[in-house]
């Protein structure tokens, strides 16, 4: 009986060990080295030509890897959104890392569904508090709980996913918010990663003004996600996520 629970512990969990796993061997080979501007301004040439030559295959890799880098909390996810806007344009960039975010976020998910989420479910139900609400929330109106919480970031991503996967959430209405609620913020990131691309094709060092020139428009927009969008939803009684009952 024993081992047989133990095998069930380890079916359960294993997409979780696997990500843990891998996330362990990207810090290990020294990942934080290679988020800065400068490798895109020493490496840019290679890397659009790389893409250019395996199309498919490289976005699909940044696909994987932007699911990866969301499960595991690696340091990075800016970055490498910035980097898929100036490797593949705003609109493939922005679709791709939101295809990759909600992914990660479903990974997560699927472990709150696990024997991890039953005893995640006991703490809960044991310490009402913030996780408490969350989970009162998203059973309520899955659909537009998360897709409201996804668009002002008022609570933490992951703490949306467990939550999620403790109340055992219906799939297809989470997913889907998930990925739509996610977009605008990919796309703005990936519109100031295909700025970054055009100021770098012509000035290897761009002075401020050049930088505020280019990205004038889509910091306006995160600004816009961050300050204006959550009066608007107010506006409009979509309740705050963190304070709904």
């Amino acid at each position: 009986m024993g081992e047989r629970t133990v095998r069930h512990w380890i079916v359960r969990l294993a997409p979780l060990l696997g990500v843990v796993a891998l996330a362990a061997l990207i810090l290990a080979m020294g990942w934080n080295r290679y988020l800065s501007l400068d490798t895109l301004k020493d490496h840019g040439e290679a890397l659009h030509a790389f893409v250019a030559d395996h199309y498919l295959l490289t976005l699909l890799g940044l696909t994987l890897l932007f699911a990866l880098l969301t499960a595991s909390v690696i340091p990075g996810v800016v970055f490498v959104t910035v980097a898929a806007g100036y490797l593949y344009g705003t609109w493939v960039g922005g679709v791709a890392t939101t295809l990759g975010a909600t992914l990660g976020a479903l990974i997560v998910y699927g472990a709150g569904r696990s024997a991890l989420g039953e005893a995640l479910r006991a703490r809960a139900a044991a310490r009402p508090g913030l996780i408490q609400r969350i989970c009162k929330g998203v059973d309520r109106d899955t659909f537009r709980y998360v897709l409201v919480s996804r668009l002002i970031v008022t609570v933490p991503f992951h703490l949306i996913n467990v939550a999620a996967g403790i109340v055992s959430a219906p799939l297809r209405p989470y997913a889907l918010a998930t990925f739509l609620g996610l977009l605008p913020a990919h796309f703005i990131y990936c519109w100031i990663g295909a700025g970054l691309n055009d100021i770098l094709s012509v000035n290897e060092d761009p002075d401020l003004r050049a930088l505020f020139n280019e990205f004038l428009w889509p910091l306006m927009g995160v600004a816009f996600l961050a300050l204006v969008l959550p009066l608007i939803m107010r506006r409009l009684g979509a309740r705050d996520p963190e304070t709904a009952a």
